[in-house]
């Protein structure tokens, strides 16, 4: 890392010898001034370190200080003097001046030394601002959830507004939609972006370690408790916790959970020290959490402690152009990693994504398109490098039945009706047809029998 140093000092010899002396690191860049006023007409050059001289014959020491911390609060400054008064050195120091350095034969040896230590902070500074430079990046809602759908301006519009406060978020939707994107983003745009993010997935968790991830333990809790465990909700303190899942928590766990949440404090399974939290709550369910209210399967006081504000992902098949939009960044990203050139879609290559449903939404689309980028033998995706997964079987049966035009009309309804928790309006829309349809059918035909 290149580092610009400013030497300021009215003594052409002494100044040379300091400029001379730091210049034997081919990593530091030097400008020599005689004076203060000469200094300040250069900081347009942005320098990391200011090494000032006390006695300047047109600004004192002081004042140039005082000048340049005015214009810049955060530049480094080192003041070398000939007084060895401790009183003027306590009184730069305080004022936030980095070193006070005498001049004298060791004055060479000791602004080095100070100017590798500034230099090893301002590699740090440097590193921190780059990284939460990439964090901002990488988690940009704009850039990791793609797309310019209506449906996707209003998730925007709801993630905005999670960001105007430390209000619990529940994201929902299909399996593949980019629920865990959207938690990210939300946690890395939000007043806890320095803190941390821990994601848990309850679906992967075996049900009798649950409250141990989530509140940690003591050592000899439990059989094979060897040593002290943090767990999840600690290790999120000052951050984010994302449940991903929550709906497969156990009921007996519900209440634990309930109550740390009320609490908002936790105790080590085996411990007795309650342990404080202060950590924001995204939960995220593929499940419809209010239908597993009704059924029992979930507490509704807990529903209403985590329920917060609802984000809902719209499935991939909803999304109009954002198929093609999606296709094109997976594309570019294929390209990133292996180091090859972008490829283009072709026009049978996009209508044949376009008449795709999607059932593993973004997550399926993109494994479809790393597999063709793949497979293309020129600079060019065609339809026949792109290939479905079929894991449903649903449409071939569907298709191998012989049946009349108006028998395929019901099954198609009928199906949209499943997928959408018999929602007549929503399926109205995504069909096109008018609403009183949906209902005539729904008061011919028994529901129950068509599960």
């Amino acid at each position: 890392m290149m580092v610009r140093i400013f030497l300021v000092d009215d003594d052409p010899f002494f100044g040379e010898m300091l400029k001379y002396h730091l210049q034997l690191n081919p990593d530091y860049e030097v400008f020599l001034y005689s004076s203060g006023k000469e200094c300040l007409s250069e900081l347009y050059r942005n320098p990391d370190i200011i090494c000032i001289d006390f006695g300047l014959p047109d600004i004192q020491g002081d004042d140039l200080f005082k000048q340049i911390k005015t214009l810049y609060p955060d530049l480094p400054i080192i003041v070398i003097s000939g007084q060895e008064n401790i009183s003027v050195a306590i009184d730069f120091l305080k004022q936030g001046a980095k070193d006070y350095i005498v001049k004298n034969e060791h004055t060479k040896e000791l602004l080095w030394s100070s100017i590798i230590r500034l230099r090893e902070n301002i590699s740090l500074k440097q590193e921190v601002e780059e990284l939460k430079d990439e964090l901002e990046k990488k988690y940009s809602f704009e850039k990791t959830i793609i797309g310019q759908s209506e449906s996707i301006k209003s998730i925007f519009s709801k993630i905005n507004k999670a960001l105007k406060s430390n209000i619990n978020v529940s994201v929902t939707g299909e399996t593949g939609t980019g629920k865990e994107v959207v938690a990210r983003a939300i946690h890395y745009h939000s007043s806890r972006k320095n803190k941390p993010f821990v994601a848990v997935n309850m679906a992967a968790i075996p049900k009798d370690l649950v409250e141990s991830e989530f509140f940690g333990h003591e050592k000899g809790a439990f059989t094979g408790a060897t040593d002290k465990s943090v767990g999840k909700f600690e290790q999120a303190n000052g951050g984010t916790i994302f449940l991903d899942e929550i709906a497969e928590l156990d009921l007996n766990l519900q209440s634990k959970l309930l109550r740390a949440l009320q609490e908002r404090e936790i105790t080590r399974v085996g411990g007795t020290q309650k342990i404080k939290l202060d950590v924001r709550l995204i939960i995220a369910t593929h499940k419809n959490l209010a239908n597993e209210v009704k059924k029992g399967n979930f507490r509704e006081d807990l529903y209403y402690r985590v329920i917060g504000l609802p984000i809902e992902l719209p499935p991939l098949r909803e999304r109009d152009q954002d198929t093609l939009i999606l296709a094109k960044h997976f594309i570019d990203l294929f390209a990133k990693e292996n180091k090859s050139k972008p490829l283009i879609l072709a026009s049978d290559a996009r209508k044949k994504l376009m008449k795709y449903s999607f059932p593993g939404n973004i997550r399926e689309l993109k494994s479809v398109i790393d597999l063709a980028c793949v497979m293309a033998e020129s600079n060019e995706i065609t339809a026949d490098d792109i290939s479905f997964y079929n894991l449903e079987k649903e449409s071939e049966v569907f298709l191998s039945e012989q049946k009349t035009l108006k028998q395929y009309t019901t099954d198609i309804i009928l199906h949209f009706l499943r997928e959408n928790n018999n929602d007549v309006i929503k399926t109205a829309k995504i069909l096109d047809i008018g609403k009183s349809t949906v209902y005539n059918l729904i008061n011919s035909v028994d529901l129950k029998k068509t599960k």
